[in-house]
C-alpha cells in the first residue's frame, strides 16, 4: 500500500493575510484582546504558498480587502465541483460581504456561481469524499444549505452534526487523505454526535481516527494531495500515523492563525475542474 500513494496536481485559491487580525469572536478560538503579530502570520502564509508550489501545486490569489479581517480564510467562500462553484452565505453578519470579494474573482476567472440561499460556509462544511459528499452541521452551515449542494451538484450528500464548538467546521474535525470510490478520511470522533460517528464508521472502516490532543492542534485542518500531507507541526501522533499507511507529512506551521481558528485548510479552497 506505502508504494501505491500517488499525488495528484491540484488547483489552489487563497488571500494574502493582509488584513488579518481578530476583531471579532465567532468562534472559542478568537479572543480580541490577544493580538496577532502580523509579520509572523505573512511569513508563515507564504511558507504555505511555498510548500504547495514546491510540490508541484498551482496557487492563485484573491485581493484581499480592508476591513475583511477573515478573508484569509478562503476555503469558507465556497465549494467548487466540476467546474462549478457554490457559492458561501456566512453565518456571521461580520463575513458575509467575503462572499463578494470571491464571487468576483470566480466570475473574472469564467466561472459559472450560484450562491447559496441558507447559511452555508463553503469547504469549511463541505468536503468531496469518494463518491459522495460529507457536509457538516452544527455551528455554521445549516441542513437545508445540504439540500441546496445536492441539487445544485447531483451528488449525494451525507449530513454530519458537529457536537464541540472548538470544531465548529467539518474541515477542522475531519479531512479526506486521497480520491476515487475508496476514498479514505482522518477525522477526530468526538467532535461528531453518536449517529454521526456511527456514520463514519460505516463509510470509513479504515479511516485514520486523531486524539482529541492532535485534533486541538488543528491537524485535521490538513489538505492531502493523495500522497504529502500538508499539517501542522503540533499533531505528532497523526502524524505518525499516517506515514505509516504510507502517506508523507509536510509540517507547516500556521500557529498564528489558530488565533482566530482556522490553520492550513481553512487558508486553502481547492478549485476542482
Amino acid at each position: 500500500m506505502p508504494e501505491s500513494r500517488v499525488p495528484r496536481r491540484r488547483r489552489f485559491l487563497v488571500c494574502e493575510p493582509r488584513h488579518f487580525a481578530v476583531q471579532y469572536a465567532i468562534n472559542p478560538w478568537m479572543h480580541p484582546d490577544k493580538p496577532v503579530d502580523i509579520d509572523l502570520a505573512r511569513g508563515q502564509w507564504a511558507e504555505l504558498i511555498r510548500a504547495y508550489r514546491d510540490h508541484g501545486h498551482t496557487v492563485d490569489t484573491v485581493e484581499p480587502v480592508a476591513d475583511l479581517p477573515d478573508m484569509v480564510f478562503a476555503a469558507n467562500s465556497a465549494f467548487v465541483l466540476e467546474g462549478r462553484v457554490f457559492g458561501s452565505l456566512f453565518h456571521a453578519p461580520e463575513r458575509r460581504p467575503e462572499s463578494t470579494a470571491y464571487e468576483t474573482w470566480f466570475r473574472a476567472a469564467g466561472y459559472d456561481l450560484s450562491r447559496a440561499g441558507s447559511v452555508c460556509e463553503g469547504e469549511g462544511d463541505l468536503v468531496p469524499a469518494g463518491r459522495w459528499v460529507l457536509a457538516g452541521t452544527g455551528f455554521r452551515t445549516t441542513r437545508e444549505a445540504h439540500h441546496e449542494a445536492q441539487e445544485f451538484f447531483g451528488v449525494p450528500v451525507i449530513s454530519l452534526r458537529l457536537v464541540d464548538p472548538y470544531f465548529y467546521h467539518l474541515d477542522t474535525a475531519l479531512f479526506v487523505l486521497d480520491e476515487g470510490y475508496e476514498a479514505n478520511i482522518a477525522y477526530y470522533p468526538e467532535a461528531f454526535s453518536p449517529g454521526s460517528r456511527k456514520v463514519l464508521a460505516r463509510l470509513y472502516p479504515d479511516a485514520v481516527l486523531a486524539t482529541r490532543q492532535d485534533a486541538m492542534a488543528f491537524g485535521l485542518n490538513s489538505v492531502s494531495d493523495g500522497r504529502h500531507v500538508f499539517i501542522a507541526p503540533r499533531a505528532k501522533e497523526l502524524a505518525d500515523q499516517l506515514a505509516r499507511q504510507g502517506y508523507v507529512p509536510v509540517p507547516v506551521d500556521l500557529s498564528e492563525f489558530h488565533k482566530a481558528g482556522g490553520g492550513i485548510k481553512c487558508c486553502t479552497q481547492e478549485i476542482r475542474s
